[in-house]
């Protein structure tokens, strides 16, 4: 999954941004959950837009509640290691 850095309720391409976010926060793809919603669409509305919702409102509250930390980007932890280091590495590797 990408990393985004723009607000997931903020973007043109989602609805509120639910299923994505629970994708995210339990580590699975959310083109399962946005399935298993189209399903029940049809034959529950009401209840299907009910329980979306629903879930929206706990996913804002657990976002609020407990905030991610912001990652630094892969550039900002480049380690420099000296070149005696590294000529070791490659005396043991070989």
């Amino acid at each position: 999954m990408d990393s985004e850095t723009t607000n997931l309720f903020r973007r043109r391409d989602t609805f509120f941004g639910i299923c994505e976010a629970v994708g995210q926060d339990f580590g699975f793809n959310p083109l399962w959950l946005r399935l298993a919603f189209v399903a029940p669409l049809f034959f529950f509305p009401v209840q299907t837009f009910a329980a979306y919702f629903l879930l929206g409102g706990v996913v804002l509250a657990s976002r609020l509640i407990h905030p991610r930390k912001a990652v630094e980007p892969a550039s900002a932890r480049v380690e420099t290691d000296s070149p005696a280091d590294t000529r070791e590495e490659l005396a043991l590797a070989a």
